[in-house]
């Protein structure tokens, strides 16, 4: 659970949340965040689940993919993030072999998201392949967050960040995959990069919320990654990404800025300094006298006297 309580007025997200938006039609929110200052932006905004996504090994630490990150970088991120987030919901990504390599250490890895990083939930990738994990750590009281579609933990073995469920055969395969996980116990479920229509057949067939990314407009809820949204990230840009700001350009032209001040030396100006007490700077400049006159008579790096001191 996150570690401050949600404010008065604003009630903390719960699994049960979504479930009643989903019930009334009500659109679910969800955007990454990776450290304290952005959890507590998209808290502060009214975002209903924060995932601490395993993207961070891409958008963060600069890796290719996000086969590196380890559960070591993924509760480093995870805690700064509780630290921040009051209201949402928080759902700690599980990466790669923190849970395909048996039931009992996805459970105790899972756990350690909740006991460790004050996360409320998990998400972890896969279809029915992952049904006896998902089982094993919902029996520990773990809500876990499913996900198809494209898995970014699997990029090698699909061959590329590709669409996936492109065909009738293989969309079939995907809604009986997502019944599969929702009669296993997740409580929601990612649809990323799938087309339209399976995305809307899978959501109307399902009584958990789906939550898409690249998934169309008839999901549950939608999901991106915050550097993505913001403008942050300058690789490259998904085409279903709609970007609300090019924030890495204002940052470019801010230190540009910075370098340029300074080498001019325009920064620090005078309204950026912190002048002393006009008898304070006159004692000291006294001392100074002394000091100099003793270092030019020879007797090297010794102080004058008692240096000055204040009433």
């Amino acid at each position: 659970m996150s570690t401050q309580s949600p404010s008065p007025n604003r009630d903390k997200v719960t699994v049960r949340t979504l479930l009643r938006k989903k019930r009334r039609g009500e659109p679910i929110t969800m955007l990454t965040a990776y450290d304290y200052p952005s959890a507590l932006a998209v808290d502060r905004a009214g975002v209903d689940v924060i995932l601490v996504g395993d993207s961070l090994g891409m958008v963060v630490l600069g890796y290719d993919t996000t086969l590196p990150v380890t559960m070591d970088d993924m509760l480093h991120h995870a805690k700064a993030v509780a630290r921040g987030a009051r209201r949402a919901l928080l759902v700690g990504d599980m990466p790669f072999l923190s849970y395909q390599v048996s039931d009992a250490e996805a459970v105790r890895n899972a756990g350690r998201f909740l006991q460790e990083a004050g996360m409320d939930a998990v998400k972890l990738e896969g279809g029915r392949e992952r049904l006896s994990t998902i089982q094993a750590v919902v029996r520990a009281g773990i809500p876990v967050m499913g996900h198809l579609g494209l898995t970014p933990q699997r990029v090698h073995q699909l061959g590329g960040f590709r669409a996936q469920a492109t065909t009738a055969q293989a969309a079939a395969r995907l809604l009986d995959d997502a019944l599969r996980l929702q009669d296993a116990g997740i409580f929601a479920l990612v649809l990323e990069a799938v087309p339209d229509e399976v995305a809307q057949a899978v959501t109307e067939r399902l009584d958990i919320p789906t939550i898409g990314i690249g998934a169309g407009p008839h999901c549950d809820g939608q999901v991106l990654v915050f550097h993505d949204l913001l403008g942050l990230y300058d690789r490259f840009t998904p085409r279903f990404v709609k970007q609300y700001a090019q924030l890495h350009r204002v940052i470019h032209d801010a230190l540009r800025g910075y370098v340029d001040d300074v080498t001019a030396r325009r920064f620090p100006a005078p309204e950026h300094g912190r002048p002393m007490k006009p008898e304070q700077a006159a004692a000291f400049r006294q001392w100074l006298q002394a000091f100099d006159a003793q270092r030019g008579g020879g007797t090297g790096s010794a102080a004058a006297g008692e240096a000055p001191h204040g009433p």
